[in-house]
C-alpha cells in the first residue's frame, strides 16, 4: 500500500504541514521524509526550538521547512483571508490571536496554498484539529459533513495483503440517514485511493430483514439512497458482518447477493459499533489500523493519535498527501 503512495507521490511531489514542529515523534518522521524527494515536511514554531528539539533527539531535519506564527512575514495577509473566510464570525484582532495558535496557522498555509496538506494532533486534540479544518478549508461542494475512515491491512504468510475499509469510527456520533449516504460515498472514494475496489456492507444486527427497528430501516434505506447515487459500485444492507464477510454464511442468509460473504467496506451505523468494531479487527484479527482518515473536506487534513509513535506519523503523512488531488 505504501509503496503505491509513494509512487503517487514522487510524480507529483507535495507539502505536508506538521503543527508540532517541536514534538519528537514528527521530528523524527520528518528526518525520514527529508531522505526522500516526494513529500516536504513544513515544520510549525521557533526556528530554534525546533532545532534543539531536532539536536536532542538526533534527528536530521536539515531541508525542512519551518514556518513560525509569531515571525511569518504573510501575517497580515494571512488574517485578511481567515477575517474573510470567518465571515464575520471573527474579528481580525481575534483572527491574529487565533494564528498564534500552530493549529490555526497550520491550517491557514493549507488554505493559502503554501502546503498541500496537514497532519497535527500529536499533542492536540481531534477537536482542535477537526475545528479549524472545518471553519476555514470547509468542506467540498456537495458535501455537508466531515466523517472519517480507517484503513485496515493486514498481511498473510504468503505476503499478499487485505485491505479493508471502516467508517465512521471517529467522527460522527449517531449520524443519521442521509449522512451515512455520504459517510459511505466518502469512505468508497478513499478506499479506491488505497487499491481497494469497494464492496460496501451497511451493517447492522439483521440481514436483509431478519431483525426489525429504527435502526435497521435506517441502514436499508441509507443503502438504497447510496445505490442509486453511485450505481456502478457494489452495496449492500442492511447485513451482518458474518453475512458480509463469510461467504459461508452468506450462501445461507443472502445467497443472491453480489456483496455478502465479499464485502470489504463497512458503513457502521455509529460510532459506537465501528470504534469497537475497528479495534476489535487490530488488536485480535492483527490488521495494522491507520487513521482515522478524514473525508469530505477541500484538503487534506488529518488527526494522529496522541499516542503516536514516529512510524505511525511517517504512514499518516504518506496517506494524508496522497489523498491531495492532481
Amino acid at each position: 500500500m505504501f509503496e503505491f503512495l509513494i509512487k503517487k507521490l514522487k510524480a507529483h511531489p507535495r507539502r505536508i504541514v506538521f503543527t508540532e514542529g517541536t514534538d519528537p515523534r514528527i521530528l523524527e518522521a520528518s528526518a525520514r521524509l527529508l531522505s526522500g524527494t516526494f513529500l516536504t515536511p513544513m515544520l510549525v514554531g521557533n526556528p530554534d526550538e525546533i532545532a534543539a528539539a531536532a539536536e536532542e533527539a538526533g534527528f536530521n531535519i536539515r531541508g525542512a521547512d519551518i514556518r513560525d506564527p509569531n515571525n511569518y512575514p504573510k501575517m497580515d495577509d494571512m488574517v485578511k483571508l481567515m477575517v474573510e473566510l470567518r465571515k464575520g464570525k471573527m474579528t481580525e484582532d481575534q483572527c491574529r490571536d487565533a494564528l498564534r495558535h500552530a493549529n490555526y496557522f497550520g491550517t491557514m498555509l493549507v488554505a493559502m496554498g503554501c502546503a498541500d496538506a496537514l497532519l497535527g494532533g500529536a499533542t492536540y486534540s481531534t477537536a482542535d484539529t477537526v475545528r479549524p479544518a472545518l471553519q476555514l478549508v470547509k468542506t467540498k461542494p456537495g458535501n455537508k459533513i466531515v466523517s472519517s475512515c480507517f484503513i485496515l491491512v493486514r498481511s498473510s504468510a504468503t505476503g499478499d495483503r487485505e485491505v479493508l475499509a471502516m467508517a465512521d469510527c471517529a467522527i460522527n456520533i449517531k449520524p443519521n440517514e442521509d449522512q451515512l449516504v455520504e459517510i459511505a460515498m466518502e469512505t468508497a472514494k478513499t478506499a479506491r485511493l488505497f487499491g481497494v475496489d469497494p464492496k460496501v456492507a451497511f451493517l447492522s444486527y439483521s440481514t436483509l430483514g431478519s431483525g426489525k427497528g429504527e435502526d435497521v430501516d435506517m441502514m436499508r434505506n441509507a443503502c438504497k439512497k447510496a445505490q442509486a447515487l453511485m450505481p456502478d459500485t457494489p452495496m449492500e444492507g442492511e447485513l451482518q458482518f458474518d453475512a458480509a464477510v463469510s461467504p459461508r454464511v452468506a450462501r445461507t442468509k443472502c445467497p443472491d447477493s453480489p456483496v455478502a460473504g465479499h464485502a470489504n467496506t463497512f458503513i457502521f451505523p455509529d460510532i459506537n459499533a465501528g470504534n469497537i468494531g475497528y479495534k476489535i479487527a487490530q488488536r485480535l484479527g492483527n490488521f495494522d489500523a491507520y487513521g482515522p482518515i478524514l473525508q469530505g473536506l477541500n484538503a487534506p487534513i488529518n488527526d494522529l493519535s496522541r499516542g503516536c509513535n514516529g512510524q505511525e506519523v511517517y504512514s499518516m503523512a504518506l496517506i494524508t498527501a496522497g489523498l491531495a488531488e492532481d
